[in-house]
């Protein structure tokens, strides 16, 4: 009796590990690209889309559409980085930023500041 629960002591143990190994191997998701539209397709002072869920390590693709010249604020100082303070003048004036990888989960409202009175306000929703 003692060898087959110690038999089955290793079995399971065997098992243990190598469930443990998938889990590790497993592989990260992979970051995604966005796009968003700085002024909208119908001519509007807005961001397209106005709410956007990203995930850290994605990448942000800032497209200066329509009724430029527009930059990025976000309201949060720890989100300095994401910004782009300088305007953009031209349809070819576009930003590409990254969602830093610590960026805590939650609500980050950004802005254009020279159209942000006529509501050009957006929101990035980090999972």
């Amino acid at each position: 009796m003692a060898k087959f629960f110690k038999q089955l002591g290793l079995v399971v143990a065997t098992f243990c590990l190598v469930v443990a190994g998938l889990a590790i191997s497993a592989p990260q998701a992979a970051a995604a690209n966005v796009t968003i539209k700085m002024g909208a397709d119908n001519g509007m002072l807005a961001f397209q889309p106005k709410e956007v869920e990203v995930s850290p390590g994605d990448t942000i693709q800032w497209d200066n559409n329509k009724m430029f010249p527009h930059n990025i604020v976000f309201e949060d100082a720890a989100l300095a980085d994401l910004s782009h303070q300088g305007l953009l003048n031209t349809g070819n004036d576009d930003y590409t930023s990254v969602v830093p990888a610590d960026l805590a989960p939650g609500s980050y409202t950004f802005f254009c500041a020279p159209h942000r009175g006529a509501g050009m306000v957006g929101k990035l929703i980090v999972k």
